[in-house]
């Protein structure tokens, strides 16, 4: 019985956190592309006379939105598999950049948004 294990179902455990935080990641991902199709729908629907200005920085949240969400979930899947075989060598090494780097480019769409809403205010 003991032979036919593998690796994995050693670091049973360790395998099924690896999964929650890559749908953790898929989630996020899937919600920042929101963001930018929500910001550039309800632009393009609600408001009738806006600036120039305005209706570029909203293709261009959407358009954003849509890239980073994208990219992160790329990273997230490639992240995902770097951990499984590190869990399985028993060379974990937590993700610090990776979250940096999110949370940045998060902060960062938050600041156009805003810039966006006060373009459409004033």
């Amino acid at each position: 019985m003991e032979e036919n294990q593998t690796a994995e179902s050693k670091y049973i455990q360790q395998h099924l956190a690896n999964e929650r935080t890559y749908l953790a990641w898929v989630r996020t991902s899937i919600a920042i592309i929101g963001i930018g199709f929500l910001a550039s729908s309800l632009h393009f629907n609600n408001i009738k006379s806006v600036s120039q200005l305005a209706d570029t920085i909203a293709v261009f949240v959407s358009i954003f939105s849509l890239l980073i969400g994208l990219t992160i979930l790329l990273l997230a899947t490639v992240h995902y598999f770097s951990v499984r075989r590190n869990i399985n060598s028993q060379t974990f090494v937590s993700a610090n950049n990776l979250i940096k780097v999110s949370t940045g480019i998060i902060f960062l769409i938050f600041l156009l948004l805003g810039l966006y809403l006060i373009t459409i205010l004033f």
